[in-house]
C-alpha cells in the first residue's frame, strides 16, 4: 500500500483512486486474516457452533477431581436386580400331561409384572329418610368422596400431570379413550382447585427443613405466569425440596420466602445487625430502634411504620426502606427459629448472600473454565490454574470424609497460594484475585464438613421446573402457579425420603388402597436431625 501522504488534499483524482483502491485491499486481507484467526481459536476450542454447558458440572471438575479408584470402581459397578415393591401374587400351573411314575421336583418361579388400568363407575344410592319431626336423613358419601370423580382418578391424574409431566390435552385425551366422560375444564379443576391442604403440607415440610436442617441449598430459574417474567425460587437439601414462583429475584423476595409462609416483621436485635452489616445509616437505625414498636404483622403495617417516621420520603444510597425492610424480613426470619446457625449454599448470586453463607465450588471454577485464551502462555497458565483447583477441589471432598485441624491448616494456606498466584495472563489473575475474596464462603466447608461443596443438588431440582416450563409455558391461575411449585416440591420431598409419590397422593385424597403416610414435615425434621 503507497505511503500516506501528510496532506491528502494535495492528492490528484487519480491519487486518490489509487490510495481508495489499496486501502480497500488492506481491510479485505484484515478480514480474511480475522476470519481465519476465528477458525483457528474454535478449532483449538474444539467447539462447533455455540457450546452446550451443562447446568450441574460444566468444566467436569468432579470427574477431573475424582480418584482413579473411584473412577475404576465406576467402571466395574454393575446395576443388581431390582425386585417389585408391590405384593406378589402367586399362581400355581401345572404341567398339562403329566406321565405315569413321574416325581414332583418343586416350583420354578418366573415373575411377570403387570398393569390393570380400567375405568369404574359407581353409582351410589343414598338412602333418604324424612323424620317425623319433618327432616331429611341423607345417607353419606364414602370417605375420599366429594365430588364426581372419586379419589383413583384424582390420583393418576396429579401423579400424571406433576411427576410424568404430561400435559392437560394428553391426559383428557388417554382418559377419554378408557371411556370416561371428562373434559379439559373438569381435569384442571382436579389439579387446581381445594388443594390447601396440599400447600400447607408443603410450607410444613420448608418450616421443618429451615428449622432443623444443618444445611440448604437455593437456585432459581425463570418461570412465567399471567404471560410475565418471573422467577420460582427452589430452596431445599437432601431431605427436601421447596419451590415458590414470584415476580422478583431480589433479596427481599428470598428473605420473604425465608419466612415460610408467615406475613410479619420484626425488628430485633439480628435485624438491626443486618442493617448495620448493609451500611445503613446510624441515624435511621437509631429512629427504628427508639420507637417502642418492633413487630408488625404485615407489609402494610411495616410501610405504614416507616412513612410514620419518614424514611419513605428518603433519597440516599443505600435505599432506607429497602435495607431497613430486608433487615426487619431478618429478624422476621430468626425469630421464627429459622436458619439458626444453618449454612446457605448458593451460586454467588447476589440475593442468596444471607447469614451463614458459603459457596459453589463448581460455579466458581467455572469462572476460569470459561476465560477465553488466545496465546500459548495464556492457555498454559488457565490449564495450569484449572489443574490446581482440581487437586485442591479433590482434597476438599476427602477432608468432608474425615476432617482434621491440622489438615484444615493446610488447605488454607493452599488456597492462598493458588489464588494469590499471578500468571501473567491479566485476565486470569483479576479472576483470581476475586476468587480470592470469597475465601471464607468457599472454604465454608472446613468448618462445616457436612455441606456439599456445589449445588448440583439444587440444580437437579430445579431441572423438574425447567422441564415444565417447556411443556406447558406459563400458568395462568395463582392457585395454578401454586398447585404446579406444590406438587413439584412434594414429589422431590417424597423421592428424597424414599416414599412413593403414588401412596402419598392416594393416602391423602382417600383412596381406599393406598396404605397411609405420615406427615412429611415430621419425616423432614427427624432426617435433618439424624
Amino acid at each position: 500500500m503507497p505511503k500516506l501522504p501528510q496532506d491528502v488534499d494535495t492528492l490528484s483524482p487519480d491519487g486518490l483512486k489509487q490510495l481508495v483502491i489499496a486501502l480497500l485491499g488492506k481491510v479485505a486481507a484484515l478480514e480474511e486474516k480475522v476470519a481465519a484467526q476465528a477458525e483457528e481459536i474454535a478449532r483449538l476450542k474444539g467447539l462447533k457452533g455455540k457450546p452446550q454447558i451443562k447446568p450441574s458440572t460444566p468444566s467436569g471438575m468432579d470427574k477431573a477431581a475424582s480418584s482413579r479408584a473411584e473412577r475404576e470402581w465406576r467402571k466395574k459397578r454393575r446395576r443388581g436386580a431390582k425386585a417389585p415393591t408391590v405384593p406378589v401374587e402367586e399362581r400355581v400351573i401345572a404341567p398339562p400331561d403329566i406321565p405315569p411314575g413321574s416325581r414332583f421336583k418343586g416350583y420354578e418361579s418366573f415373575t411377570v409384572q403387570d398393569l390393570k388400568i380400567e375405568p369404574r363407575v359407581v353409582c351410589y344410592r343414598r338412602e333418604r329418610w324424612l323424620t317425623p319431626d319433618g327432616r331429611t336423613i341423607l345417607a353419606p358419601l364414602p370417605s375420599g368422596v366429594g365430588d364426581h370423580f372419586g379419589p383413583e382418578v384424582k390420583r393418576f391424574i396429579l401423579a400424571q400431570y406433576h411427576q410424568g409431566q404430561t400435559t392437560v390435552p394428553r391426559l383428557v385425551q388417554f382418559l377419554e379413550s378408557l371411556g370416561f366422560a371428562i373434559s379439559k375444564r373438569q381435569v384442571v379443576r382436579i389439579l387446581t382447585d381445594n388443594k390447601d391442604a396440599f400447600v400447607s403440607e408443603a410450607q410444613d415440610v420448608l418450616r421443618a427443613g429451615l428449622g432443623h436442617a444443618d444445611w440448604i441449598s437455593v437456585d432459581d430459574t425463570g418461570a412465567r405466569h399471567k404471560g410475565r417474567n418471573g422467577y420460582c425460587t427452589q430452596i431445599g437439601n437432601d431431605h427436601f425440596t421447596f419451590f415458590a414462583t414470584t415476580g422478583s429475584k431480589s433479596r427481599e423476595n428470598f428473605l420473604s420466602l425465608l419466612r415460610a409462609g408467615h406475613a410479619d416483621y420484626v425488628l430485633s436485635g439480628d435485624a438491626f445487625a443486618y442493617m448495620r452489616q448493609r451500611h445503613l445509616s446510624a441515624a435511621i437505625i437509631a429512629k427504628l430502634a427508639e420507637h417502642p414498636e418492633r413487630r408488625f404483622a404485615d407489609l402494610a403495617a411495616w410501610m405504614a411504620h416507616l412513612e410514620h417516621l419518614g424514611i419513605t420520603g428518603m433519597k440516599v444510597n443505600p435505599d432506607p426502606v429497602t435495607i431497613a425492610t430486608e433487615g426487619a424480613l431478618w429478624g422476621a426470619v430468626l425469630d421464627h427459629g429459622f436458619l439458626d446457625g444453618t449454612v446457605v449454599l448458593s451460586d454467588d448470586a447476589g440475593q442468596f448472600n444471607i447469614g451463614n453463607h458459603a459457596l459453589c465450588w463448581v460455579h466458581a471454577e467455572r469462572l476460569v473454565h470459561k476465560l477465553d485464551t488466545f496465546t500459548e502462555t495464556a492457555r498454559k497458565s488457565k490449564d495450569r490454574v484449572q489443574s490446581l483447583i482440581w487437586w485442591f477441589y479433590a482434597d476438599l471432598k476427602a477432608y468432608c470424609q474425615a476432617p482434621d485441624p491440622d489438615r484444615k491448616a493446610a488447605l488454607k494456606v493452599r488456597f492462598d497460594r493458588i489464588f494469590k498466584r499471578e500468571t501473567g495472563f491479566t485476565t486470569l489473575d483479576r479472576l483470581l484475585v476475586r476468587l480470592h475474596a470469597n475465601k471464607p464462603e468457599l472454604l465454608k466447608v472446613l468448618d462445616h464438613p457436612e455441606i456439599p461443596l456445589n449445588t448440583n443438588g439444587s440444580e437437579r431440582d430445579v431441572r423438574s421446573q425447567v422441564t415444565r416450563r417447556k411443556i406447558s409455558g406459563t400458568t395462568r391461575s395463582d392457585d395454578g402457579r401454586d398447585c404446579r411449585d406444590t406438587f413439584l416440591g412434594l414429589a422431590k420431598t417424597c423421592q428424597k425420603l424414599g416414599i412413593s409419590f403414588w401412596d402419598y397422593l392416594g393416602a391423602r385424597l382417600g383412596a381406599l388402597s393406598a396404605d397411609a403416610v405420615p406427615g412429611l414435615a415430621g419425616l423432614v425434621a427427624a432426617r435433618c436431625l439424624a
